[in-house]
């Protein structure tokens, strides 16, 4: 019984997740026309600039303290070496499946991030008060679980635009310089094709005057 209560109180979040999920795909599905392409924009910026950052500092602002920012100084490290680690295992995959140049920096940016981000604000709610959560009281739970994600999420967004967003810029950097060499040699060998193309008439002209010249 007492494995039955803690397999739906961690079964429960999870399904929260997914209705959610489920829900933000059926309304941008282009059958049901609720958000266009525009309205998607717009919303994904204002969540990412405006409701994400004060939902972050509203529960850092309830805990956190300047003993406690002390206390909590593994937090940096562990999201530091997550990110190192992650760094690492996305070059061995690069070099194992041999992927192509310009999903590399994908890649790498996706394996070095993992799974940090806004999931934990879902999951840790749901499973503090759900009835038979192993995590003791409540109030507690959510007051502390909130602070960790929400610090672990500051300091992951710093992370990701120091470190993984220089990736991809690199990344694509290159790929443009590529494209840009290939798109430059195309151009110059249709322009050399069109030139032969161009100058074969003329000769042969050329050669029919001066034949009709010395009849």
């Amino acid at each position: 019984m007492k494995f039955k209560t803690l397999l739906l109180a961690a079964s429960i979040p999870l399904v929260k997740v997914i209705i959610v999920t489920l829900v933000g795909s059926f309304i941008a599905l282009d059958r049901i026309s609720i958000l266009n392409e525009d309205a998607m924009d717009h919303l994904n910026k204002v969540a990412f600039y405006v409701f994400t950052p004060a939902l972050v500092y509203a529960n850092l602002a309830k805990t956190l303290t300047l003993h406690s920012l002390v206390t909590l100084w593994f937090m940096p490290l562990n999201i530091f070496i997550t990110f190192v680690s992650g760094s690492i295992l996305g070059w061995l995959l690069i070099r194992l499946t041999r992927a192509p140049s310009h999903l590399r920096g994908l890649i790498l940016g996706c394996c070095s991030a993992g799974n940090l981000g806004n999931m934990l604000v879902i999951i840790i709610p749901a499973i503090c008060k759900e009835k038979g959560s192993p995590f003791g009281d409540q109030d507690v739970c959510l007051k502390y679980g909130m602070a960790y994600a929400s610090l672990s999420m500051a300091i992951g967004s710093i992370y990701l635009w120091l470190y993984v967003y220089n990736i991809m810029r690199v990344s694509s950097s290159k790929m443009i310089k590529e494209i840009d060499g290939s798109v430059d040699g195309m151009i110059e060998g249709a322009v050399n094709i069109s030139s032969r193309n161009c100058c074969e008439p003329q000769l042969q002209e050329c050669s029919i005057s001066e034949d009709s010249v010395d009849r």
